[in-house]
């Protein structure tokens, strides 16, 4: 007989570690966590020791939420007495004579809408403040003054601490391969023959998503993309450490987006170009790094940020899965009235504590008290033929 939960995750990683947290906080030991690899493992998009957090979003849909994200995480720093949030700064870069403006106005008024702080500044007022920077008069952008800094690997193992402090049950190297809706529940098995039976199940398994909602009989409009980020040796360290520079997102002028943030993790300055790698499945994904985006980067930074520039240090490369617009997905799987399912559409670290909220009340409550509306399973523009007009910025 398969032992029986409430509520059974499937995935570790950031999403589905803080989706197990606030689980726990409701239900105890009642929670089961799988995840086909080691826990912390190198294939997914929780690993690494950074990512940013920021309001700078070009839609209300994301600008409403990102103060409760942050919310989320000082409930995990009071918590576990971590500090995962580093305040920065951060920059929104843009060049006025270029389409990739809207982007920098359209998060002024996103901003502005929702009440959150922010500043307009000139290229001039840009090199003032941080002399690294090398622009021309026609860039400006927006600074968010609470942007900074996640430690996405150490909150991550914050999240899966406090849930087994709190009973839940991980089990690592336990690979789905069934699963079964009745209506009495649903039912999972692993690899190793155990079976396992809950209410409700949540899928949170990143790149692995598609390949668990064809064991369903189903799927959603995800594609995966192989992207990668580089962490430059700089030598001049004192420059770029987290207390004199600011992560930032810079948008050319053929609107793609170079994105980085200080040093922090390792000695070097990460950065990377956002959402230009090849579509891949699970399965067809390389774990290489394309030697041309480093260079693409390098050369980035030799325009605009000179002092960054050092030797490849080492590259990274994760998995993106975006939907057709780029937003999350955090919703019941249609068709099933007991398996819910998220994406992170590229983005979502910095929300992975909100989005563990927020599995946690529809999983538990059928609804959320947070505005979510946006990241319906059946939203219209997940099935749409026509072409979709997408932030870049809403990436990074």
């Amino acid at each position: 007989m398969a032992d029986r939960y409430r509520v059974i995750v499937v995935g570790c990683g950031a999403i589905g570690a803080a989706t197990a947290y606030w689980l726990s906080r409701r239900l105890g030991a009642e929670v089961l966590v799988l995840e086909q690899f080691d826990l912390g493992h190198s294939r997914g998009a929780s690993e690494d020791h950074s990512r940013v957090i920021r309001h700078t979003y070009t839609r209300t849909a994301y600008t409403t939420l990102t103060p409760a994200a942050y919310q989320s995480w000082s409930i995990v720093e009071q918590a576990t007495g971590l500090r995962l949030v580093q305040r920065t700064g951060g920059l929104i870069l843009a060049s006025e004579d270029a389409p990739s403006i809207s982007f920098v106005d359209d998060t002024v008024a996103a901003m502005a809408a929702t009440n959150l702080p922010h500043e307009e500044l000139g290229a001039a007022d840009v090199m003032r403040r941080w002399p690294q920077w090398r622009l021309e008069p026609h860039h400006r952008g927006v600074l968010d003054p609470e942007a900074g800094v996640l430690d996405i690997r150490q909150a991550t193992a914050a999240h899966v601490a406090l849930s087994r402090d709190n009973g839940v049950t991980i089990v690592p190297n336990a690979p789905v391969t069934g699963l079964t809706e009745t209506a009495g529940g649903v039912e999972v098995a692993i690899a190793d023959g155990r079976r396992f039976a809950a209410d409700r199940l949540v899928l949170s398994g990143g790149a692995w998503n598609p390949e668990l909602l064809e064991l369903l009989g189903t799927r959603l409009p995800i594609t995966l993309t192989e992207e990668q980020v580089t962490y430059f040796a700089t030598p001049k360290v004192r420059e770029f450490t987290p207390d004199r520079f600011p992560v930032f997102g810079f948008i050319d002028d053929d609107s793609r987006l170079y994105y980085g943030l200080p040093v922090y993790g390792e000695v070097a300055v990460k950065a990377g170009l956002d959402g230009v790698g090849p579509e891949v499945t699970s399965e067809t994904r390389t774990y290489r790094t394309d030697p041309g985006r480093v260079d693409e980067v390098r050369r980035f930074l030799g325009r605009h940020l000179p002092a960054a520039v050092g030797p490849e240090l080492y590259s990274r490369v994760c998995c993106y899965d975006f939907p057709p617009d780029r937003d999350f997905i955090a919703d019941y799987v249609p068709g099933h009235e007991r398996v819910l399912v998220c994406a992170g559409a590229g983005h979502a670290g910095k929300f992975a504590g909100l989005l563990g909220r927020v599995l946690t009340e529809l999983a538990l409550d059928g609804v959320s008290r947070f505005p979510v509306e946006a990241f319906r399973a059946d939203r219209p523009a997940l099935y749409s033929s026509a072409p979709m007009q997408v932030s870049r910025s809403n990436s990074m």
